[in-house]
């Protein structure tokens, strides 16, 4: 059997990904190399072949395994097997004869513009340090559409006022420069002279907790899930929803498909593609309800 070590390398070094995305492949690849001891006797991947594949691919159906996390784990033994064509292990690819299941396709959810409004007036949240950093917190992924991990990695000089622009660390430790208008803008200088006058000069972190520590997930997780019980009983209330709702307020308002991707910073335009059917289902509703033949 094959150390994955080697395997774990090649995801950090060369893929570039992050601890958590790392850690998922490896609990895939420990999963499948699992059922091939206790369902074929053999030791490792590289003695496998598609037909091995498809069976474990049913067993996770019968199993109750969703039809998206199943794809998911094919998407780890892709790589996987990539890795071990690449470094002379094996000759063929299973995966070329291995079909991913169907998935239901599930459209973005979003906030409402008047409830982001309500959100972020500057009533809603307390005038000290933790009230302000909440406020920026969620007034930078809605106001960017910025990911949860490029916000935490966010430092005082990522922030140009000058130019009006900030700039994040992307996935595979890509760069990008992000828009920042005069309300967003003003709120990061006010933020920056409240921390200064909390004692928060040891850091470069621009957001960091009460203690001047620096931000972690589930903390991010915990300040966008509580402000947005507030103004939505949505039971998804997570910090990629506002992610979601940057998207769909700019597409809903013209913007550029192309001009989006590249601020989200995906790699391809069919990531951002889904937003559109976000701006359809709107029409259509607006449609039905003003129409008088709808």
């Amino acid at each position: 059997m094959l150390s994955l070590e080697g395997f774990a390398q090649y995801l950090r070094s060369e893929k570039r990904y992050s601890n958590n995305t790392e850690k998922a492949y490896l609990n895939d690849l420990h999963q499948f190399l699992s059922y091939l001891r206790e369902s074929y006797d053999i030791a490792g991947a590289e003695l496998s072949n598609s037909s091995m594949v498809r069976s474990w691919v049913i067993e996770l159906m019968d199993g109750g395994t969703s039809p998206r996390s199943v794809n998911r784990k094919l998407s780890t033994l892709k790589t996987y097997y990539k890795y071990l064509l690449r470094e002379g292990k094996i000759t063929d690819n299973p995966m070329s004869k291995v079909t991913s299941p169907k998935t239901e396709s599930r459209l973005p959810s979003y906030m409402e513009k008047s409830d982001m409004e309500i959100l972020l007036s500057d009533e809603m949240f307390d005038h000290g340090f933790s009230g302000q950093r909440d406020r920026l917190i969620l007034m930078l992924l809605y106001y960017t559409g910025m990911r949860r991990s490029e916000l935490i990695n966010l430092k005082v000089n990522s922030f140009d006022k000058l130019n009006g622009s900030l700039k994040v660390l992307g996935k595979g430790n890509k760069e990008r420069i992000l828009p920042v208008n005069n309300e967003l803008s003003n709120a990061i200088s006010k933020f920056i002279e409240e921390r200064q006058q909390n004692g928060i000069f040891y850091t470069n972190d621009l957001l960091t907790t009460n203690k001047g520590k620096t931000l972690y997930p589930n903390f991010v997780y915990r300040v966008v899930r509580n402000h947005l019980a507030r103004v939505s009983t949505a039971s998804k209330r997570s910090p990629h929803i506002l992610r979601h709702t940057f998207a769909t307020h700019l597409l809903n308002n013209g913007a550029d498909l192309n001009a989006i991707k590249e601020i989200l910073g995906h790699a391809n335009l069919s990531a951002t593609q889904i937003y559109t059917h976000n701006s359809i289902e709107k029409l259509k509703q607006i449609y039905n309800q003003a129409h008088p033949k709808a």
